[in-house]
């Protein structure tokens, strides 16, 4: 579906005769995605997808699994299109014009729907990859994609230098996934990644399996720098930060959750020939202690950097950056452990990390379309981009609960998820993982990760005071004129429901907690 979706955008931009607006694009778009996501759960239906199903000569495996995941890709990715080319609607009801360059919440380019649907597209392939050859070109559809889309402003020079700075640093990365399997294949002669790890396990030679587990050290590390692991994550902050609020929207959620999965498959694949007891894992695999080691000390780093780092920044942006960076130490760290508890925790980590991070930025782009909207003087012109209405400084939340405040109740929720406070789903998630690693023994990173949750929840404790108690004496609080400014209805009920859903997920958790537990057990039912 997504194929077709675009071909037919690819005819439709290059007929002349066609006059479609961006709008009408992200629509479709949109629309496609919720198609595929419909079709990719009817597949639950074949038989013989319990066990999986190889495609294209076994450059592809599709499972339960990956079906699960593609289908949530899809939801996120409609999800994410709904405030996209969207404005706010003004007091006298009128939407302000597409054409006018200093209130575009997007580009006003129709390619730029191809590019959200390349991406997608090289994220689903991703997940199902099960050859050396797909992997690479699929990472690379989806990253030259994103890549892309960080420079989406053309005329912005802070989003340009994001874009170059992102290009030239993930092509870095792209040289280490390339140069692991140049380095497997030409010590194996093989693609296909089960046959690799059969062959290397059966081997007695020491050198023989030398290479390909170096190998495999160096695509793992490529894929640590795209999800901006520590301490490969100095370019998160600056691309999150410069690029526009939708942007970094896709870029800190779409990209994770591909190569996360792609991660987990991967993992699991390399310990053929484990021992399972009912307590602890006893590898004899060759690849599981490097691999291990790895995982864990990126998920030490990223959960010390992500939380104390943090606690300096004073932009939002580079806030959220830093806080997704301690939220890829939680799932490093329960991939690392890679035991039947720990992947249902880390899926379930996944799912509620992309739900409440989706929010947060939709509330932010609330905020800014208000905000910049309604023209508070307090604002200084320099923090506003020619093109964009983005939140940029946590000051410039000061005291929005008196103004909007569903808006910043909604954002306070999410935050406390985040920061792991109960009853949130959040809280449920971080206490899956730790229970994972305290059963498995890791007692030192579970220390860790609960001294950094309670750092990390300072900060996020800094904007919801920055919006709660703090007042501003540039805004009249007695005119209610200006709060009759809305957002778009599809971008408003999104908001409720993914709040919602944070909040009240405590009332009936056994769909997604009964989910996640089926595909964990479906990965290691071999």
């Amino acid at each position: 579906m997504i194929i077709i979706t675009i071909i037919t955008l690819i005819v439709a931009i290059a007929l002349p005769t066609t006059k479609i607006s961006p709008l009408q694009f992200a629509r479709l778009s949109a629309i496609s995605f919720l198609f595929s996501a419909f079709l990719s759960f009817n597949a639950f239906d074949i038989e013989s997808l319990g066990s999986g199903i190889g495609i294209f000569s076994g450059l592809y495996q599709v499972s339960p699994v990956t079906q699960s995941i593609e289908t949530f890709i899809y939801l996120i990715a409609s999800f994410i299109l709904v405030p996209w080319f969207i404005m706010p609607v003004a007091r006298n009801g009128n939407s302000r014009s597409l054409q006018d360059p200093n209130q575009n919440t997007g580009p006003i380019l129709s390619e730029y729907s191809l590019i959200l649907l390349f991406s997608v597209l090289g994220a689903t392939l991703l997940i199902s990859s099960a050859d050396l050859i797909s992997m690479y070109l699929s990472i690379e559809l989806q990253s030259f994609a994103v890549y892309i889309l960080a420079a989406i402003h053309r005329d912005s020079e802070s989003a340009t230098a994001a874009g170059l700075k992102y290009f030239l640093l993930g092509g870095l990365s792209s040289c280490f996934i390339l140069l692991g399997a140049a380095l497997i294949y030409s010590y194996t002669g093989l693609t296909n990644l089960e046959s690799i790890f059969s062959l290397v396990l059966s081997t007695d030679s020491a050198y023989y399996s030398t290479i390909p587990v170096l190998g495999l050290l160096f695509i793992v590390l490529g894929f640590l720098f795209k999800v901006a692991a520590a301490p490969l994550h100095n370019w998160a902050p600056d691309v999150y930060d410069e690029v526009p609020t939708i942007v970094t929207t896709w870029l800190t959620i779409m990209p994770k959750i591909s190569i996360i999965i792609f991660l987990l498959e991967l993992v699991n694949n390399s310990l053929v020939g484990s021992v399972f007891t009912s307590a602890d894992i006893i590898s004899t695999s060759i690849w599981s202690l490097p691999l291990k080691n790895i995982l864990l000390v990126s998920s030490l780093l990223s959960l010390i950097i992500g939380s104390v780092v943090g606690l300096a920044q004073y932009k939002i942006k580079r806030l959220l950056a830093y806080s997704t960076i301690s939220h890829v130490g939680f799932l490093l760290l329960a991939l690392g452990i890679n035991t039947e508890q720990s992947t249902e925790s880390l899926i379930f980590y996944l799912l509620q990390y992309s739900l409440t991070n989706l929010n947060t930025f939709l509330i932010l782009l609330a905020f800014g379309y208000t905000l910049k909207s309604i023209g508070y003087h307090n604002i200084s012109s320099s923090t506003i981009g020619a093109n964009t209405l983005d939140i940029r400084y946590i000051s410039e939340l000061k005291a929005q609960f008196i103004k909007n405040p569903l808006l910043s109740l909604s954002l306070a929720l999410c935050l406390f998820s985040m920061a792991g406070i109960p009853p949130l789903l959040g809280f449920f998630a971080k206490q899956q993982i730790l229970y994972a690693a305290t059963y498995s023994g890791y007692y030192f990173m579970s220390i860790v990760a609960i001294l950094v949750s309670v750092i990390s929840a300072s900060y996020y404790l800094q904007i919801i005071k920055v919006m709660h108690f703090t007042t501003n004496p540039t805004i009249n609080y007695g005119d209610t004129q200006d709060a009759n400014i809305n957002i778009s209805t599809s971008h408003s009920m999104l908001i409720s429901v993914l709040t919602l859903s944070i909040v009240l997920f405590i009332l009936n958790p056994n769909i997604l907690l009964n989910s996640t537990h089926l595909l964990a057990l479906t990965i290691f039912q071999t």
